[in-house]
């Protein structure tokens, strides 16, 4: 996609402040057509830089209180079977592709760090994975955001 003008951007700020205002109410908010919000927002996501909707949950709502970031050494040739492998670890709520001394880098949500012992070990489990490192997330200082990259 193109970059992003000032309506895309107008349009995204609206959205990342209220994610279930309707096509209705963002015209309305923001001075504009009906129409040229639609079209905008159907833009938006066929390009994927606005997501599927999703929810916020807390998981510790859930009862998941417990947080960790784990950091994992793979053997490359495995990954794929390494992917199959952790998707299968309902508690890994993200894994992604990083440079450094690692090559993942995981967010695991538990419920307390006997659980977060047992899920390194599912992990360490999965083809491909040589050896990990984990960090206990204490408290999260400034929530995952967006709005200020518009």
């Amino acid at each position: 996609m193109s970059e992003l003008d000032a309506t895309d951007r107008r349009i995204l700020a609206a959205l990342e402040h209220d994610p279930r205002a309707t096509v209705q109410a963002l015209s309305q908010r923001l001075g504009l057509a009906r129409g040229t919000v639609q079209a905008r927002i159907e833009r938006l996501q066929n390009a994927a830089t606005l997501r599927a909707h999703s929810l916020r949950i807390d998981p510790t709502a859930l009862g998941w209180p417990m947080r960790a970031k784990i950091t994992v050494e793979t053997d490359q040739e495995l990954l794929n079977h390494m992917i199959s492998d952790l998707e299968q670890i309902p508690e890994i709520i993200e894994c992604l592709v990083v440079s450094g001394g690692s090559d993942l880098a995981l967010e695991v949500v538990a419920r307390d760090s006997d659980d977060i012992y047992r899920i390194t070990q599912k992990i360490l489990d999965c083809r491909g994975v040589i050896r990990t490192s984990t960090s206990i997330v204490l408290r999260e200082l400034i929530e995952r955001r967006q709005h200020q990259l518009l």
